[in-house]
């Protein structure tokens, strides 16, 4: 046989010995007393099957992530490809411009920009994993959801709350979200001048943004903003929703924690109870308690106190309390913090903030199949052909909204 025929057939078993599997043995050593008697040694036992790692593991979704931005940088031109490295770069440097201008990319409707927006969110998610590894897997940021009806002070509470965290060491992101109006389209996105002296914080970040005419008290690409925000270097985030009411409560399956805000004339037990929100708070903390609202305060504290007792709780191992806050004098601020570090130290300790990461990421999937599907329904030709007719059938009474919904659907599933 040849040198370099040799060698090649070398190096070809060598690889295949690489990339075959490893396999779990199980070996047995057998004393020499079997074979000094003329016994048969035992039979060795069956060889174990290869178990690969599991799908969740960091080292599968650090590859996966990879294997994800190659594929989808390949579509970028130059001036996408440099704009997407300027912004990461900038972000996991903390520059709070490049944070802006990324978090204004990731709200573009724009089909293009969406797809630019992908790659950076993917380069981020595969750094943040990065970072996780680095940090023993445990989430480098908290994250908070704070809603409540209007006028329950979130916006007072933030500021006094958040002034906190910076002198603590901290730094905090705070996404508000403002509703956008039903007839005009337009938002005020006026929180950030209730924040005055948080908002030249350096250490803080705000950011607000309109609604959208997404349901739920959230944006559509909060996820993702929250995701940037953690990015750069934010280790506390807080999403202030909207005013919301029985069921706007989306902000619930995008954070670790759940906070409700609540007045002191919030209504009794019975609200509290009808009230679907107040089944996925993890704490409820009645505002304004000082002056003479302070006896409201501490009623509306045991009604609410006797109403999450009569709930199923969302977690194993942490009970709902109800507490009073000021945020103008700040009491009890700071006890609310230690309850917020304890449900922390809790949840990561069970592992149920984990999985509730996880179930939360499936959500975010979902939500964005659903929100894509129904863009591709709506610039579907057969659809846009007969929208009007069927609008104008639904209007005159001819034709029940159930069966124009199937009929445009069947249109819609018989594209070729």
């Amino acid at each position: 046989m040849k040198p370099s025929l040799f060698l090649q057939r070398l190096h070809q078993s060598l690889l295949k010995g690489l990339l075959r599997p490893p396999l779990r043995h199980h070996f047995l050593c057998h004393s020499g007393t079997h074979l000094r008697a003329g016994l048969p040694p035992k039979s060795p036992p069956p060889r174990a099957k290869w178990v690969p790692p599991p799908y969740g593991s960091a080292r599968t979704r650090a590859l996966c992530a990879q294997s994800t931005l190659r594929s989808h940088t390949e579509g970028l031109s130059d001036k996408e490809q440099r704009l997407v490295d300027r912004l990461y770069t900038g972000l996991i440097q903390g520059q709070r411009a490049c944070l802006a201008e990324a978090i204004t990319l990731v709200e573009s409707t724009h089909s293009r920009k969406k797809e630019v927006a992908q790659v950076l969110l993917q380069k981020v998610l595969l750094y943040q994993g990065q970072q996780e590894r680095r940090n023993q897997g445990k989430p480098l940021a908290f994250r908070v959801g704070l809603s409540g009806p209007p006028g329950a002070g979130k916006s007072t509470f933030i500021e006094y709350f958040g002034k906190m965290l910076t002198e603590r060491g901290h730094k905090l992101s705070v996404l508000a979200v403002d509703p956008s109006s039903c007839t005009s389209g337009g938002s005020l996105l006026g929180d950030k001048t209730r924040m005055t002296e948080l908002s030249r914080d350096m250490n803080a970040y705000i950011r607000p943004s309109p609604t959208s005419g997404t349901l739920g008290g959230v944006t559509r690409t909060t996820n993702e903003a929250i995701l940037l925000c953690e990015g750069a270097g934010y280790d506390i985030i807080l999403i202030e929703t909207v005013g919301v009411g029985q069921s706007e409560f989306a902000v619930a399956s995008m954070v670790d924690m759940f906070v409700l805000l609540l007045p002191p004339a919030g209504g009794d037990e019975l609200q509290g109870i009808k009230r679907g929100i107040v089944e996925m708070a993890d704490l409820v903390a009645v505002t304004k308690s000082d002056g003479d609202l302070v006896v409201q305060a501490r009623r509306i504290q045991s009604e609410y106190m006797s109403a999450l007792k009569l709930l199923r709780r969302r977690s194993v191992v942490w009970r709902p309390q109800v507490i009073r806050i000021s945020a103008r004098t700040g009491e009890g601020v700071t006890e609310m913090w230690d309850k917020m570090r304890e449900f922390q130290d809790v949840m990561l300790a069970s592992g149920e903030l984990a999985a509730r990461r996880r179930e939360q990421q499936k959500v975010w999937l979902w939500n964005l199949i659903q929100e894509s599907m129904l863009e591709q329904f709506r610039r579907h030709p057969a659809v846009r052909a007969q929208l009007p007719l069927m609008e104008t059938k639904v209007l005159s009474g001819a034709l029940a909204p159930g069966l124009a919904a199937d009929l445009l659907l069947k249109a819609f599933q018989s594209r070729d």
